[in-house]
């Protein structure tokens, strides 16, 4: 038999025309066509909830009231938990189920929720009124370096010109596995980090804060489901272990990172900090917008042949606050497009070997930056370097980050009539603990 919530379901999440009768303005990031999963938390504690519009759906509550006896998960509240990790474990048909589900009960011509206040009451909460944490649980945290107009640049600075990219960038994506400890929802800010750096004229290095202190506008991706050790994930089943997005911040030391990358790679000078939204949009609502990537020359071997078209066109933009500014302004803007590994030929890569994965890993994309100098994504590339400082309203300039600047990254899909949006991963810079 057909589930009732199929049966009750006339409309895709992807649909367009689909309506809520909540009403969301069509330039709001959370639409019903969107319906990302967060944990938020106040005085009933922590537990997971749906973005629809400025409210805060509680599934937890939901659950309570008897609003998932039609699904498969009526025995077992997972939206009562601290994260989503064990949603996260069920796998994509419940993902799915559910994301129908929540989609049919906040349709227009549905009147379950429409027409019972009681229950409205219950389970809606004003977004302004609570409080998001992590959204993850987040076991493994791994960083790749995906862009080659930002891998180009960079070469560009710190290697050849004429022979920027490494001799292994082009055959596969190039990664480091990062620390899931310092890993922060948006709205926690971030202490300049202390370090070694040496300066090229001299002969001894020294320890203090970092006077190079960056951004790196990224994507975030969480695992759903993993894999046995020793079995790699074929890229044909990539996307069904993959769960959902989130706009990243991997803040970097440049001083400190180029005094010790060489030999083994980034360390200190990216591990005291990285920023996610606290809004995870599902893959399935991405979906209408997935495109045609890069074309990939040379080929990849054969387990990193993308199937299909997985390039998604999501527009991403940082803003920048100074400690004097009213307002903030916008300094660059990208999109997602121009990357040239996927995320699904990250995860083939990344399990090509048998490492498994585990519910809730979290991967980031690199720095995303654009062929054009306003869509570079990080102030080493916008500034070169410090070579050439940002020039900011009101006569300020920025070569790297200064304490009490806020760093704002947004991200959205722009469709018909609605968007698909992230919402924001925001951050100010503190004055280092040792000055």
């Amino acid at each position: 038999m057909t589930p009732a919530y199929k049966r009750r379901a006339m409309k895709t999440p992807a649909n367009p025309v689909l309506r809520s009768w909540i009403d969301v303005p069509a330039d709001h990031d959370f639409p019903i066509q969107n319906l990302p999963y967060g944990v938020f938390e106040d005085a009933g504690g922590p537990r997971v909830g749906v973005a629809i519009g400025d409210l805060v759906f509680d599934l937890s509550a939901a659950h309570q009231a008897g609003l998932f006896d039609a699904t498969s998960l009526a025995a077992d509240n997972v939206f009562a938990r601290p994260t989503l990790n064990d949603f996260l474990r069920r796998g994509r048909a419940v993902w799915t189920e559910v994301r129908h589900w929540v989609t049919t009960l906040l349709s227009a011509d549905s009147p379950t929720l429409r027409d019972d206040a009681r229950t409205r009451a219950r389970v809606f909460i004003p977004r302004a009124d609570v409080r998001m944490r992590l959204p993850v649980e987040i076991g493994d945290f791994t960083d790749f370096y995906a862009s080659k107009d930002h891998a180009s640049n960079v070469g560009s600075m710190f290697r050849d010109p004429a022979n920027p990219l490494t001799p292994n960038w082009l055959h596969m994506p190039i990664g480091y596995h990062g620390r899931s400890s310092s890993i922060f929802v948006s709205g926690v800010d971030v202490h300049r980090p202390s370090g070694q750096t040496k300066a090229d004229d001299a002969s001894v290095p020294t320890f203090g804060p970092s006077r190079a202190l960056d951004y790196e506008l990224e994507v975030g991706v969480f695992l759903g489901t993993g894999n046995a050790p020793g079995q790699p994930i074929p890229i044909e089943h990539a996307a069904d272990h993959l769960f959902g997005l989130v706009l990243l911040n991997d803040w970097s030391a440049r001083d400190i990172q180029r005094w010790e990358y060489v030999p083994l790679g980034p360390f200190l000078g990216k591990s005291f900090a990285t920023s996610i939204s606290p809004w995870v949009v599902t893959l399935d609502a991405l979906a209408p917008f997935r495109v045609p990537g890069p074309a990939q020359e040379p080929a990849p071997l054969p387990h990193l042949r993308s199937p299909g078209n997985w390039g998604l066109d999501i527009h991403l933009e940082v803003h920048l606050q100074t400690a004097t500014m009213r307002e903030p302004v916008r300094i660059s803007a990208v999109n997602f497009r121009t990357m040239y590994w996927n995320l699904l030929q990250m995860l083939a890569h990344h399990t090509s070997n048998g490492t498994p994965m585990r519910a809730g890993d979290l991967f980031g994309s690199g720095t995303v930056s654009g062929p054009t100098p306003e869509s570079r994504g990080c102030l080493l590339e916008l500034t070169w370097k410090g070579a050439q400082p940002l020039q900011l309203p009101g006569g300020e300039s920025r070569k790297f980050l200064e304490d009490g600047d806020t760093v704002i990254l947004k991200g959205w899909c722009q469709g018909s009539g609605f968007r698909v949006g992230f919402g924001e991963v925001r951050a100010k810079v503190l004055p280092s603990r040792e000055s």
